[in-house]
């Protein structure tokens, strides 16, 4: 098998929980820390052997490839202001974006997950691909993606990244039925979406990375309510599992940060903050200060 060089970024929700900050800036360009949540998801790709990137965008949504462009501009001011830390971060963005290719496909109705990333359809050709949410970002010394290419290298099929979850949170996420191959790689006999406790068929929830093969388009395809109906691509992967397609999931190693909703957000800035080479013993030694 030929390691995967194409990424999805279904990037065209609305972000309604972040309003009123989502009406102006798009979601994926929220910071988390000092960068913003696509900075994290697009330099795990490329850390990953990701060479061509398709975001799936809204009609109006033209600020993300911005991010990626030179600002001559900007730079002049910041070289007669001797600002070498800032000029730092610019080369930064510019050497991300140098090692990619990036497209654009338009969602115009909110539709789903699985109806937005239907829409790089004609981007896969037939080849697998990597589908990143900006919702997660993966701490980990081994990039998360990387981590499913080598699951993806012994069996060619999908591969969706796991995480264990407290029993408590368990009603919050698509939770998988498995059968376990080896040390933190399973075989996913079904979906449970968001179930009870009780209902639930593991404590394995999936997050927001996953390595797609060219079958699951098919699947789509011939199943049009899956991107008419909001459905999520957790769900029709779930379908195929039940009919007996051969469909994987790999438990990551690395902190998984939420970043979905404004409270998940709040802990994962903290955390990142407090890591920041630049910042973050300054940042801990003022949360020291703060009486509640």
């Amino acid at each position: 098998m030929k390691r995967v060089t194409k990424a999805i970024f279904p990037i065209a929700g609305l972000g309604t929980r972040f309003l009123p900050a989502s009406k102006v800036v798009s979601k994926e360009l929220i910071p988390l820390s000092s960068k913003p949540l696509l900075h994290y998801n697009i330099e795990e790709a490329v850390l990953s052997g990701i060479e061509n990137i398709a975001f799936i965008v809204r009609g109006n949504q033209k600020t993300t490839l911005k991010y990626f462009e030179e600002d001559e501009k900007l730079e002049q001011i910041l070289k007669e202001n001797n600002k070498k830390r800032e000029l730092l971060v610019l080369d930064e963005i510019s050497n991300i974006a140098n090692n990619l290719k990036f497209s654009t496909y338009t969602q115009r109705k909110p539709m789903g997950v699985a109806s937005a990333i239907f829409k790089a359809k004609d981007f896969i050709k037939k080849e697998p691909c990597v589908v990143s949410f900006c919702d997660d970002v993966i701490d980990s010394k081994v990039p998360c993606i990387e981590q499913l290419q080598k699951m993806f290298l012994t069996c060619g099929r999908p591969v969706l990244a796991l995480k264990k979850m407290p029993a408590n949170r368990i009603p919050n996420y698509g939770i998988v039925k498995v059968e376990k191959i080896a040390n933190k790689f399973y075989k996913i006999k079904g979906v449970s979406e968001k179930p009870k406790i009780e209902d639930a068929p593991s404590d394995l929830a999936i997050i927001g990375r996953m390595i797609l093969t060219p079958d699951v388009f098919d699947y789509l395809s011939n199943n049009k309510e899956m991107l008419t109906k909001d459905k999520s691509i957790s769900i029709a992967l779930g379908e195929m599992a039940e009919l007996g397609k051969a469909i994987y999931g790999y438990e990551i190693e690395g902190d998984w940060l939420e970043c979905g909703d404004i409270i998940s957000w709040y802990k994962s800035f903290v955390k990142m903050a407090l890591k920041d080479p630049d910042y973050g013993d300054d940042f801990k030694n003022y949360l020291k200060t703060i009486k509640l």
